[in-house]
């Protein structure tokens, strides 16, 4: 007899470290579009320098870019560093 039997949450979905967490950098006027392109690919894993500007121009135009997703930890992490190198960071989010 096969019974599939499903333990008790722990939490609410969406709750706990997992899940998709959101970094987003925004807009503004003092940064440049060579600085913020060399701190993505300095931090942000497979951000290589082209796609920085390209993710810089972005930025430009829209206002803002998510420039990671994923668990909660390392976009802390990511959140942190790049806030840390000057760039204007929205409130890390979960998506």
């Amino acid at each position: 007899m096969n019974e599939t039997i499903e333990k008790p949450r722990a939490g609410g979905p969406g709750s706990g470290t997992g899940g998709s967490w959101r970094v987003i950098v925004r807009n503004d006027d003092h940064n440049t579009f060579d600085h913020v392109a060399r701190t993505l690919a300095r931090y942000i894993p497979k951000v290589t320098l082209e796609k920085g500007h390209e993710i810089a121009n972005v930025i430009h135009r829209s206002g803002q870019a998510i420039v990671f997703t994923g668990q909660k930890e390392p976009a802390e992490l990511y959140w942190d560093q790049l806030k840390s190198a000057g760039l204007t960071m929205a409130p890390l989010e979960q998506g």
